[in-house]
């Protein structure tokens, strides 16, 4: 985010910003888009949009109740609940310290002086089929959809249902917050961001029982002991990626499970001595344990709203579903498509950056005109590794200069 901020501005005092016709972002460099965006004609002011963006990075943070309330909206507001979500509204607040609930959509009548933004994700399905090559998604105020194929659907439409071309359900626009999620979570690959949401999940469940705590009322059901469980089962699965016995966790929930349902309920899920060498083996178990472990708490505290919330999310995380959205494409009859996208109801978009950690191929398209790409890269490794213009169709026969940063 900080390193886009600054390379804006360098390229500002060398006279080079108002030349650009398009700003494209990948993974945290789409948080600085997000923020320079909110104030229209911000390239002809620079200098004052930084400073108040560094003021915003440098004084307090969300709240959490404001956070909480946040990933609440979100789970009641939408047909597809994933993980995007919760990176959101815990995650991405930490960093960007506020809740922008603006619509891209929404920028379209105030980039008169500004470069067009070009938000990209990647197609998580595409890219793990390797028959399938066009991944790239680009997300814009005009449209969204797959650079490559050139499938798109009004930007205020995205995530709604669509069944071969007409629109069946329409969902509310995602806001501002949820695309810098859906962008910027480029671990969503690694053990580490696991064990980071596993913590940051606990955390929560830590911070609710306090509040519990202080505020009980004795006619309520014991959510307290319902936490208890969550956190049980958040440090199973912790324990597991460190490769560490869970055995004593199991016992505890089953204990306490036992106890909130009075035995009524058995777990369908059998004790066994888990095998923490064949890591196959211990993921498998651990997303069972954690799903029979959610069912279980669903139905003992059905009367408890939250819960179906946080069954779902430890669910997801057991999963590791990601910005899952309808798939506009849909029961649609078209040649050019891939097969893939026309028959399936959803797709899951994950951080670009897991592909490739430069988002230039958005600007590819030939009818964007592209004469030179400024490429500014902050990560390790050549960004040309994956794509080489010069050799992959159908861009091949583009004469682009890149100047590389």
């Amino acid at each position: 985010m900080v390193g886009l901020l600054g390379s804006l501005v360098q390229l500002d005092k060398a006279g080079l910003l108002d030349c650009i016709l398009y700003l494209s972002g990948v993974s945290g460099s789409t948080w600085c888009m997000a923020s320079l965006y909110q104030e229209p004609d911000w390239s002809t002011k620079l200098e004052t949009v930084k400073d108040r963006i560094i003021k915003r990075l440098s004084g307090p943070g969300v709240s959490w109740g404001d956070a909480l309330a946040k990933l609440k909206k979100y789970y009641n507001e939408r047909d597809f609940f994933s993980l995007t979500d919760f990176w959101a509204a815990i995650v991405v607040t930490t960093y960007v310290k506020e809740i922008d609930e603006c619509k891209l959509s929404d920028q379209w009548d105030h980039l008169s002086k500004d470069p067009f933004p070009i938000y990209t994700v990647i197609d998580k399905q595409c890219k793990q089929c390797k028959e399938e090559k066009d991944s790239w998604f680009e997300i814009s105020p005009h449209e969204a959809g797959y650079s490559l194929t050139g499938a798109f659907v009004e930007t205020s439409s995205f995530g709604s249902q669509f069944d071969n071309g007409s629109k069946k359900k329409q969902q509310d626009e995602f806001d501002m917050l949820y695309l810098q999620a859906l962008c910027g979570s480029a671990l969503a690959d690694g053990k580490e961001i696991k064990k980071f949401l596993w913590e940051k999940i606990h955390g929560a469940f830590e911070a609710m029982r306090k509040r519990v705590k202080h505020n009980k009322d004795p006619n309520s059901p014991p959510v307290e002991k319902c936490l208890q469980v969550f956190m049980d089962l958040v440090d199973m699965n912790l324990c597991v990626l460190n490769d560490e016995d869970p055995s004593a966790l199991d016992e505890s929930i089953r204990k306490t499970l036992n106890e909130l349902d009075r035995g009524k309920h058995q777990l369908i899920f059998p004790i066994k001595q888990l095998n923490l060498a064949d890591k196959q083996d211990a993921k498998r178990y651990m997303k069972q344990r954690t799903e029979d472990v959610c069912n279980h708490l669903s139905h003992c505290f059905s009367s408890w709203t939250d819960v179906k919330m946080w069954t779902r999310i430890c669910e997801r995380m057991a999963h590791w579903i990601w910005g899952r959205n309808y798939d506009f494409l849909h029961n649609m009859d078209d040649e050019t498509v891939p097969s893939t996208l026309l028959e399936s109801e959803t797709r899951d978009y994950e951080d670009a950056g897991l592909l490739l950690n430069s988002p230039y191929f958005s600007v590819l398209r030939e009818e964007r005109h592209t004469d030179l790409i400024i490429s500014l890269d902050f990560s390790d490794g050549d960004p040309f590794t994956r794509i080489r213009v010069e050799s992959s169709p159908p861009y091949g026969y583009m004469d682009i200069h890149f100047y590389y940063v």
